[in-house]
């Protein structure tokens, strides 16, 4: 909470400067800025409908069964594919991969899980699209989830070697 106050107070404090320095650039970006925010909008409201049905869809337990420790392989492909889909707030992602791990869930499972969750955007894809271009926005998504998959593995190797 301190962090975004000192954000807040630093962006009101740099653009009151810039105001000072040159009223009509400052006007002129803050209302560019007003034009960018109605145009995403719409896709910013439905990602938020979509991150309240994730979260009231995918409770631990019903993650946990089907990522297990005893998944294997298909509980790795199943945790990046949910990772994918789902859209979950970031400062949500470690508590609930926890919970995951408590509730029996493996450890390269929930890594392909977690990893997925914050780096693969599926549900976000038209939106990246629309920002930086379809060719871009699918070639990360791409490297995503294969580096997801590579870091289970990673994570698979090292846990089975500590064991």
């Amino acid at each position: 909470m301190i962090s975004g106050i000192i954000l807040y107070a630093l962006a009101i404090v740099c653009t009151g400067l810039s105001y000072k320095k040159d009223r009509t650039k400052t006007k002129k970006a803050l209302l560019q800025a007003w034009h960018m925010f109605r145009k995403i909008m719409p896709d910013v409201m439905a990602i938020m409908l979509f991150v309240g049905l994730s979260l009231a869809i995918l409770s631990p337990s019903f993650i946990s069964s089907f990522i297990g420790e005893q998944s294997g392989i298909a509980g790795t492909l199943y945790a990046t594919v949910i990772g994918s889909f789902a859209l979950i707030p970031g400062f949500v992602v470690f508590p609930l991969g926890e919970t995951l791990v408590e509730n029996g869930a493996g450890l390269p499972q929930v890594a392909a899980f977690m990893s997925s969750l914050m780096t693969v955007g599926i549900v976000t894809l038209p939106m990246e699209q629309k920002m930086f271009g379809r060719s871009f926005a699918y070639a990360r998504n791409v490297a995503a989830v294969l580096l997801s998959v590579f870091l289970a593995g990673l994570i698979w190797g090292v846990s089975g070697w500590v064991n």
